[in-house]
């Protein structure tokens, strides 16, 4: 299959939707970002990568990085971590505070903010330099050095994040937060501020795609059966209150972030990453969902 030129002609064919939508200008130092791009990239396990557009443009992962922060929290106490995040869609915005509260406290899953926000508690808990080893467990997945956190977007993000810090209060009043909430709060977003392009991103989903040995990394280790729950959770909940859209027109498991990336996978087959800054009114890429749709639809390699 010519992968090269199958993903030439989706860059060309998305074209028109290059308008459409607008960049996550509620976080100050995203809005900045120019709009008009689009990069692609696809890694094979066999070891074949094909690109087009801005792949090696980096670009503020967000909610991509809760992918990374869950592998972690699974690696460093295993199922316990469920005792205190759900496995189920939430149906409801990504930072819904109404949901919390029906529900006492428990997130539905990881990658909503509450969840997230559990887990860079559970991390800070469980290491002495949360942020030197969350950073270190990317670069080793990744496999650059120069990957980094943007810590205006982080800064930018702690000061108008009154959300995040009501969901954090919320979740502390519940028992289900057991460090300092601002310190809490600041390292979930400079979780979320990591910069990373294309090419890097479908390097560090390489390894969740991979399904047929163990996940290790740095001290990390996890299961056959951990990774593919993981990527049951990224077919469910992976993008927002748009998981059962992306998996009807994608039907791939993966992640998405209000940066505009997407990361997904085909298990035993292939990673690929998308970017375009401009996004839906469900926080998800124009150009990127699209882009998806016509790869699987046109090579015929999903997981349905």
């Amino acid at each position: 299959m010519d992968y090269q030129a199958i993903i030439e002609n989706i860059s060309q064919e998305i074209k028109p939707l290059q308008r459409q939508g607008k960049q996550a200008d509620y976080i100050p130092a995203l809005a900045s970002v120019d709009p008009n791009q689009f990069g692609l990239s696809l890694r094979l396990l066999d070891g074949r990568h094909f690109e087009t557009g801005n792949s090696d443009v980096r670009f503020s992962a967000q909610s991509i990085t809760k992918v990374f922060s869950l592998a972690l929290a699974l690696g460093l106490i295993g199922d316990r971590y469920w005792d205190r995040v759900g496995k189920e869609p939430s149906g409801s915005a990504f930072n819904s505070l109404v949901q919390l509260e029906y529900e006492h406290g428990m997130p539905r899953n990881p990658f909503i903010n509450a969840g997230a926000i559990v887990t860079a508690d559970i991390l800070l808990q469980s290491v002495s330099n949360p942020t030197q080893y969350f950073l270190n467990f990317v670069r080793n997945l990744c496999q650059s050095d120069s990957v980094n956190y943007n810590i205006d977007v982080a800064e930018s993000e702690m000061a108008t994040g009154h959300l995040n810090a009501a969901i954090a209060h919320l979740l502390k009043h519940h028992n289900n937060l057991q460090g300092n909430v601002d310190e809490v709060l600041r390292f979930y977003c400079q979780m979320c501020s990591l910069e990373m392009n294309c090419r890097e991103l479908s390097q560090a989903f390489l390894s969740f795609a991979n399904s047929s040995k163990p996940f290790s990394h740095n001290d990390i280790e996890l299961t056959i059966s951990q990774v593919k729950r993981m990527n049951a959770l990224m077919q469910t909940c992976g993008f927002y209150d748009e998981s059962g859209e992306f998996a009807y027109l994608v039907g791939l498991p993966g992640k998405s972030g209000v940066g505009g990336g997407i990361a997904a996978i085909y298990p035993s087959r292939y990673s690929i990453a998308v970017w375009s800054p401009r996004l839906n009114e469900r926080g998800n890429s124009i150009m990127g969902m699209k882009a998806l749709e016509l790869f699987t639809s046109e090579t015929s390699e999903s997981i349905f």
